[in-house]
Parts: structure tokens; C-alpha cells; sequence
């Protein structure tokens, strides 16, 4: 997710109006900072680009999960639905506010499965968290019926996806708030940085105090807040901010390039034999950050991986199967609650459950995708290059295995 492929005199002179200024911090300091706010400016920027009512940043994607939970009201004991293939950050920021992780299947969106969603449900369960990996949706309209007949939160994990839509609406908008992530290697970036989306007041001004040690933000300077509730310190830095408005303003050139190769390399990868693709729940929404496709087998994809590695091309094309990022298969630090902190006994019992949890059935799709990354910095001969060397490794696996092939031309 490359933001920071196409980096320009636009971030250095955002950043460049912070240094002259000496002022890195976003709050207080009023004088000295000669009117450059710029995590302001964009938080009003990230409103108006994705039609949020309120926007506040954050650290990272991780915090900005965390603080929209806590704004939400989710925490000890409270069962948080999510997928089994996210990034850890997602599980890791369910547990930081003291609540339990439910890992359910993935379909062939690879996001959440609606019906895992709704077998899934207890009398404990407070939100259901679809994560909207590699630049695509959930299902967001049965997920959206599924809470409101059950009176669920909804928080949408786009930090995978910034850009990307779901019916017309921004991805990180359409629940009861949203999440971006901004660190190096996003759509967008801010080298570290997050942010959630809401459109709910409330929501927003816990969130705001959250951040910053449950300050009000009410008073002439920082020492005259008040502190209504208790928070951390997961503020940005106006350094962090000012590369992120000069990206946020690139956001529609990037997601261009992106559509324009991924369009090229997809042509090219049609050519494979029993190749499928992703299903998206509103193609016209996908951000276009990869392409992930299946093959008809997990001995099939396996050959597969293994001859892109023999041939030098793997890097680019992500194997979930066997990640330890991003798959249940492999966070064997979770399912053996290997923490520095301890858990609460409710936390403890639903780690130790996920050892013996049947996930064949999103095993079996896992085990037969790749993930291809699209570049922003690719020339058309690249893109070609890439994707015939990709076809002739899938037709060496496929010769490996003794299988007759015939590659499209």
C-alpha cells in the first residue's frame, strides 16, 4: 500500500512549515506555531475527503482502533467479533481495553463470513469488527442488518483500505465509527499515524480527550483542561500530520495508478489455468492495493509460491497461508496468551479455546490465495514482465505436478 512510493516536494514543504515554526507538538504552544496547525488542517481534510462528520488522529492504526473502542464503550468482558485473517493489531487492540477477541471465518471476500458472524453471537457480544483487507470491503449491508437486529456496534477496521468504497460511501464512514492507518506502508501515509472516523459527536469528543490524557480541550492552554475521564498518550505529531496533508491531497492520483495497473497485471494473470479472483462485494469500491487471487488447490498454490521463490519474484506476492502477521494459522503467540501483561480470566479462556477452534473452512480458502501488490512506480514494461514471469512460474507447478497446461495467450 504505497503512499510512500511517490514521495514530492508537496510533503517536504508541509513538513518544512513545522520546522521553521520549531513547534512539534499539536497542542498548545499557540504563539511560537504562527498559525500552522497542522494536524487540524487534517483532521478537516480527512472529513471532507471521505464525508466524515468528525475525524480525530492518532499515533498509529493500532491506537485509533483502541480509542475507538474505548469511545464506544467496549471493554472488559465484552466479545468483539472479528476476522481470522487481519493484521495482529486487530486482536491486539481488543485485548489492550480488556475485552475478548472472537475470531470467526472469512469467505471468499476474504473478510467476514456473515453467517460465522451471526453463529458466532452471545449474550457477551458488544461489536462486530469487519477488517477490510488488502483494499477491499466486507459485506457491509448484511453485517449492518446482523447488528441492528441484534443492537451490535459496528467499527469498521479500513485501516487496509483507505480510499476504497462500499456503495458510494468511504469505507471507515458506514459504521458506528471507522479506523485508518497512516503508518509507511498505507495508501496514504504519515510514516506513523491513524485516525478514526464517526459521525457521532459523543464518539468523537471521547475520542479526542482519549488521546491526550483525557484532557477537554476546553480550556485557554493546556494546564487549564479538565480531565473528565481517564486516557493515554496516543497523540500525533505535527511532523507525522504535515506529510499526511500533503498525501491526503494525493489520495485520487494514487488510487488512479493504482486502478491503471491493477487492471494491466489482472489481464496478464487471467492467462493462469483455474485461476480465480477475489470477490468483492462492490467491484466499483475496490481501492485496487492488490490483486488476490486462488488457484484450484493447496498443493497447487504451494508449487506455486515455491517456484516464484526459485525464481527470485516472490517479494510482492503474499502467501497468507503461512504469514505470521496476518493469519490465525501462524499467531501462536495469541493462542498461547504469551503476554508481558496478564489477561483477565474471560480473555484467558477464549485465547486457550482458539488452539482446538475449526477454521477449515477459511483454512481452505487461505491456503489456495496470493496476494499480488500493486506499485505505484511500475512502467508498463514492468507490469508486463511481472505478470509473464508470474504465468511461467504457475506453468512450472504446474508441469511439476505432472498436470497438462495449456497457458492462454
Amino acid at each position: 500500500m504505497p503512499g510512500f512510493e511517490l514521495w514530492s516536494d508537496a510533503e517536504r514543504k508541509e513538513v518544512n512549515d513545522v520546522l521553521e515554526t520549531g513547534i512539534l507538538m499539536r497542542y498548545g504552544f499557540d504563539s511560537p506555531r504562527k498559525g500552522i496547525w497542522k494536524s487540524i488542517e487534517l483532521e478537516k481534510a480527512i472529513c471532507k475527503t471521505f464525508g466524515a462528520g468528525y475525524a480525530q488522529l492518532t499515533s498509529s492504526g493500532t491506537a485509533a482502533l483502541t480509542t475507538a473502542m474505548a469511545a464506544l464503550g467496549i471493554g472488559a468482558g465484552d466479545e468483539v467479533i472479528m476476522p481470522a485473517f487481519t493484521f495482529v493489531a486487530s486482536f491486539e487492540a481488543v485485548l489492550s481495553v480488556g475485552a475478548v477477541p472472537v475470531l470467526v471465518d472469512v469467505d471468499d471476500s476474504l473478510t467476514l463470513n456473515p453467517e460465522a458472524v451471526r453463529k458466532a453471537i452471545t449474550a457477551k457480544t458488544k461489536c462486530v469488527m469487519p477488517v477490510h483487507m488488502c483494499g477491499s470491503m466486507a459485506e457491509m449491508d448484511a453485517l449492518l442488518t446482523i447488528c441492528k437486529e441484534h443492537n451490535l456496534l459496528l467499527l469498521e477496521d479500513a485501516c487496509q483500505s483507505i480510499g476504497a468504497t462500499y456503495q458510494g460511501k468511504y469505507l471507515g464512514t458506514i459504521g458506528d465509527a471507522g479506523t485508518f492507518s497512516f503508518d509507511f506502508v498505507k495508501t496514504i501515509t504519515c510514516a506513523e499515524g491513524g485516525a478514526v472516523l464517526t459521525n457521532n459527536q459523543d464518539v468523537y469528543v471521547k475520542c479526542d480527550g482519549y488521546t491526550d490524557h483525557g484532557h477537554d480541550h476546553k480550556g485557554v492552554d493546556r494546564g487549564a483542561d479538565l480531565h473528565p475521564f481517564l486516557g493515554y498518550n496516543f497523540r500525533i505529531s505535527e511532523l507525522h500530520a504535515a506529510v499526511g496533508l500533503a498525501q491526503i491531497k494525493r489520495l485520487q492520483e494514487f488510487l488512479a495508478i493504482q486502478k491503471r495497473n491493477h487492471a494491466a497485471l489482472k489481464k496478464i494473470l487471467e492467462r493462469i489455468p483455474g485461476i480465480e479472483f477475489r470477490r468483492l462485494p462492490d467491484p466499483e469500491g475496490d481501492s485496487c492495493t492488490f490483486i488476490s487471487w486462488f488457484l484450484p488447490s493447496e498443493e497447487i498454490t504451494s508449487k506455486v509460491v515455491e517456484a516464484l521463490k526459485q525464481e527470485g519474484i516472490l517479494a510482492g506476492n503474499f502467501y497468507w497461508y503461512n504469514n505470521n502477521w496476518h493469519y490465525i494459522r501462524k499467531w501462536d503467540h495469541l493462542k498461547n496468551s504469551a503476554s508481558l501483561n496478564r489477561f483477565s480470566e474471560a480473555q484467558e479462556q477464549a485465547l486457550f479455546k482458539l488452539k482446538d477452534r475449526d477454521f477449515s473452512a477459511t483454512d481452505a480458502i487461505m491456503s489456495r490465495c496470493i496476494s499480488t501488490l500493486i506499485s505505484l512506480t511500475w512502467t508498463e514494461e514492468q507490469i508486463k514482465d511481472k505478470g509473464e514471469k508470474i504465468v511461467a512460474a504457475a506453468q512450472k507447478a504446474y508441469s511439476s505436478l505432472g498436470a497438462e497446461v495449456s497457458v492462454r495467450v
